[in-house]
């Protein structure tokens, strides 16, 4: 099954086009919910809908961890230009390397120089 992708507030919409064009399934959530909703139900969405929550923010990957949760993937960049023009190749090779972590359940950190995969449940904190 390929990889579906629910782009998170913090990330541009650029993403939708970038991603798709790359071979991606990837949705905006400006598109899909109410752009004030908490991380909780961005979460909750992406489990129902099979879907990697891709974002910038780091409160995903500790609720992730603090709920043991298996369920969403998430997909998270650490870097300071977040926009597709820098960063597309580089998150399309990862998804293509760990496509199948992000559809059994992980947390898959990518920054400029590399890539770390966690299996959910997280244990442990760090991130």
């Amino acid at each position: 099954m390929a990889v579906k992708l629910l782009i998170d507030m913090n990330l541009s919409p650029a993403w939708v086009a970038a991603l798709n064009e790359l071979g991606w399934n990837a949705i905006h959530w400006s598109d899909i919910g109410e752009p004030q909703a908490p991380d909780e139900a961005i979460m909750a969405w992406a489990v129902q809908n099979e879907r990697v929550v891709f974002t910038h923010d780091l409160d995903f990957g500790t609720m992730l961890a603090l709920s043991a949760a298996t369920a969403p993937s998430i997909l998270q960049v650490r870097t300071q230009d977040v926009m597709p023009q820098h960063l597309a190749d580089l998150v399309a090779a990862t998804l293509r390397q760990h496509e199948a972590d992000p559809s059994s359940g992980a947390l898959v950190v990518v920054d400029e120089r590399r890539a770390r995969v966690r299996v959910l449940p997280i244990q442990g904190f760090d991130l």
